[in-house]
Order: C-alpha cells, then structure tokens, then sequence
C-alpha cells in the first residue's frame, strides 16, 4: 500500500511538506502543490481520514441525527444536505433513531458525537434542556431542520401556517365537515410538526366558527399505512366527513386508497388534501401544501458549513415558503357542506 512516505520520495520532498501540500495548508505554492497531488494520484495514495483528522483537528465529516431514515421526508432531507456536504468534500454520517428512545439516548446523552464530527444536523427533533446543554458542550455547529429554537440555527417552514392554508382551501369551498389526519404529539422522538398542524386545523376551525369534533382527529402515524387505518376509522361511519386535511401527504395518499376501495369518489364525494408535495403527489392528482424538503436539508448544510468558516458568525433562524397547489382532489362538497350519501 502506497504511503505518504513513497509520494514524498518521488516528489523529492520532505513529508511534511507534502502532508502540507495534500491537506491545502498555507506555506506551499501551486506549482509544488498540484505536483503533490498528480504524484500522490498517479501512485495511489489515499491520505488517512482519521490520520488527517489528528493533525488538524477536523474529521470533514458532519453527523446528522434522523427518526425514521426510510420516511421520505427525511430521506429527501438527508439528500439535500450530503449534495452540499460532497461537494464542499465533507462526508455525511447518519444516525437513525429509528423511533428509539434508547437510540436518542446513545446520540446526545453520551460522548458519541465527541471527535468523530465537525458539525451536527438534527432532523425533525426539538431537543431537550439537557439535550441543548450537551450539543452546547460538544462545542461545534449545530443546525435544528424543522423546530423553532430561539438562538440556535434553524431551517424550517411554518407548520401551523401551512395547515392553515389547507384548511382555508378546504373551507373556502364550502366543507364544514373536515376530517384531520395526523400525528401523536407525545412520544419519545418528541417531533414539533404534528403540534403546530393540529394547531393549526384546529385554528382555522375555530375562525371559521366551526365546532370542532375529538371524534375527526385520528393519528394515521405520518405513514402511508396509517393513513390508510385512519381512513377506515373516519370513512366507514355513516356521519363521515366531507373533506380530510392529512398532515402530510403519505397519510393523504393512504386515505386516497382507501375511499377507492369503500368506492367513494374523490373529489365527488371526498375532498382530500395533504402537505409536503411527496413525490408521488403529482402522480395521484393530490391537492396539497407544497415545502421545499430538499432545499431543506441544503439550507441546513450551508449554515453548517459557514460557521465551520467563520467564527464570527451567528445563528440564523430560516423560515422557508410553502404554497398550495391545487390539483384533482378538492371541489366543493356535494351537497354544500352535508355528509354525501354513497
């Protein structure tokens, strides 16, 4: 295996200053470093990541921490972020919670981050005081995506606003009868967007001088399968609603599913409407709220990365726009705002 002691032997330098001419330190010329750099290729050398991370302090790696990596919110996020970190030659290390308490506990209350990274992304998480303490203590740059921390760095849209322009589409058309899909607002992950979307449905009715019904609000998990439960427990009833606010648009894609099996019409029958413009959104004609998920994760990488460059710099708090798109999925409700028959 090619060492840095064979470059700096067929360059004819000392392995200082080849060590120095690889890592783009200052004290060596352009000529003498892509010289370096044309021996170390044309020979194979692979400078050590870890031996690299000795001599300067840095490991060009920035951790992400995430609950649930197969859920495409975050997956999308994860993918915004590494396109950033690549290309600035950072490596990405992800953590997946994977809805573990125990899992979190072994990411921010133990000295796992120490040395290993040079920054830290924390995905969808509204850390705890002592959690906050800890990644204060770590003593490197830390963006939150999705949660709303005075002082620290945040990317985010505006959960509840977001819901609120669902359901203002939704109540402009004339339904009174809305159904909500979304997610438990407890739990050992202790997410922030399922808060402020109930916040926001809730609102809205309440603006619109609607009563509001506990028995319309079912948790559908965030998932295309709980979606799919969810639409069971509020479309098989005879007093079903018109229109269904999901908080996000796997659960709307699951509902849609199911009113095709109860062989419900949509948008005759059932208005749905969603948040996120998945993928697939488009693909099923979903009426939704649009956010920028991979800008995102992009965003998050370059707040990151500046504060690597600057010490003076100072945490910015990021709201990004979200917009509604209308496609197939709404209309009017078939008998202004009534429970449809089938």
């Amino acid at each position: 295996m090619t060492g840095i002691k064979d470059v700096a032997r067929e360059v004819e330098m000392s392995t200082a200053t080849v060590s120095r001419a690889l890592r783009n330190l200052p004290g060596v010329s352009e000529e003498t470093r892509a010289r370096v750099r044309e021996t170390a290729r044309r020979l194979g050398y692979v400078p050590s990541p870890s031996a690299a991370g000795l001599a300067t302090g840095q490991t060009r790696t920035v951790a992400v921490v995430v609950p649930f990596v197969t859920q495409w919110f975050f997956a999308a996020v994860v993918q915004g972020a590494e396109e950033v970190l690549r290309e600035r030659g950072y490596d990405l290390l992800l953590y997946n919670l994977a809805g573990d308490a125990s899992a979190r506990h072994r990411v921010f209350e133990t000295n796992l981050l120490t040395k290993r990274v040079d920054a830290v992304l924390v995905l969808s998480l509204k850390p705890s005081p002592d959690e906050l303490s800890r990644l204060v203590r770590l003593d490197r740059p830390v963006t939150i995506v999705g949660a709303d921390l005075p002082g620290w760095a945040t990317v985010r849209i505006d959960d509840e606003l977001a819901a609120r322009t669902a359901m203002r589409h939704l109540l402009d058309l004339g339904h009174r009868r809305i159904g909500y899909v979304g997610g438990t607002t407890e739990g050992v992950l202790d997410f922030t967007a399922p808060t402020a979307r109930l916040a926001g449905y809730r609102g809205s009715l309440t603006a619109a001088g609607v009563d509001r019904e506990p028995a319309l609000e079912v948790d559908g998990g965030f998932t295309m399968t709980g979606g799919m439960r969810a639409a069971r427990e509020l479309l098989d009833r005879p007093d079903r609603p018109t229109a269904v606010f999901a908080a996000s648009d796997e659960m709307a894609i699951g509902m849609l599913r199911v009113a095709r099996e109860l062989g419900l019409r949509v948008p005759e029958d059932l208005s749905v409407i969603g948040i996120d413009d998945h993928e697939m959104a488009d693909f099923f004609d979903l009426t939704t709220v649009a956010q920028p998920v991979h800008e995102q994760g992009r965003v998050a990488a370059q707040q990151v990365l500046a504060a690597m460059r600057n010490d003076d710099w100072e945490p910015q708090q990021v709201v990004l726009p979200t917009e509604l798109v209308v496609r197939r999925t709404t209309a009017a409700p078939a008998s202004g705002g009534g429970t449809p028959g089938r």
